[in-house]
């Protein structure tokens, strides 16, 4: 019996999926299986994985909009500690849905992961005062690769969650911030990125 529930092309892109694993919990705490190839393929997802990553950041911390050009990953992401807001946007040059994008809240308590198919920009926004964040790999990090994508793009319109502010023109984070005051934080590489015209197109 399957231990997971999947949603595919959410939001109306095709590829996207949120995947929903069942937990077993009594009062000691709980158990579940993060990742089953079998229940995978049972439910029409055929892909092998190569690399796991982990990261820690801070609240208001984006991360993001990130790709690989020449050898583009297919990521199952999700938070094992704190909340983030997690953002794809479609580079699928002539797909229906070029340079739309879907966001979802991943928690350690709602345990939802997130399945990125290779083609698209990805990035997310810390929500909480910490947040751990896995996510497992098809294709291995290759650090002349990288490719972005402004996070704030005004053709793309990404409405972050809990975050206040205006565009001004550039990727900077200048003048944002969470509805509690937290700053925006933003690498010095996110804040150079640029619009969708003049981006990557897969």
């Amino acid at each position: 019996m399957g231990q997971i529930n999947v949603e595919k092309n959410v939001g109306g892109i095709e590829g996207l999926c949120v995947i929903t694993p069942a937990v077993h919990g009594d009062a000691r705490g709980y158990f579940m299986e993060t990742y089953s190839q079998r229940d995978m393929e049972e439910a029409g997802i055929d892909i092998t994985f190569v690399q796991d990553n982990q990261s820690m950041s801070t609240k208001g911390v984006l991360r993001g909009l990130h790709f690989q050009k020449n050898f583009p990953q297919t990521k199952l992401v999700r938070v094992i500690k704190g909340s983030v807001f997690d953002v794809a946007v479609d580079l699928r040059f002539g797909s229906d849905t070029y340079g739309k994008w879907y966001g979802i809240e991943l928690t350690e308590e709602n345990k939802k992961q997130f399945l990125i198919p290779r083609g698209f920009a990805h990035g997310f926004l810390v929500l909480s005062e910490t947040a751990e964040f896995c996510y497992k790999c098809d294709d291995f990090y290759h650090p002349n690769d990288e490719g972005g994508l402004a996070w704030n793009a005004p053709e793309i319109g990404i409405e972050w969650s809990q975050l206040k502010g205006e565009y001004k023109g550039s990727a900077s984070a200048e003048g944002y911030a969470l509805e509690d005051g937290t700053k925006l934080n933003l690498s010095d590489k996110d804040q150079k990125w640029i619009g969708l015209k003049d981006t990557f197109k897969f």
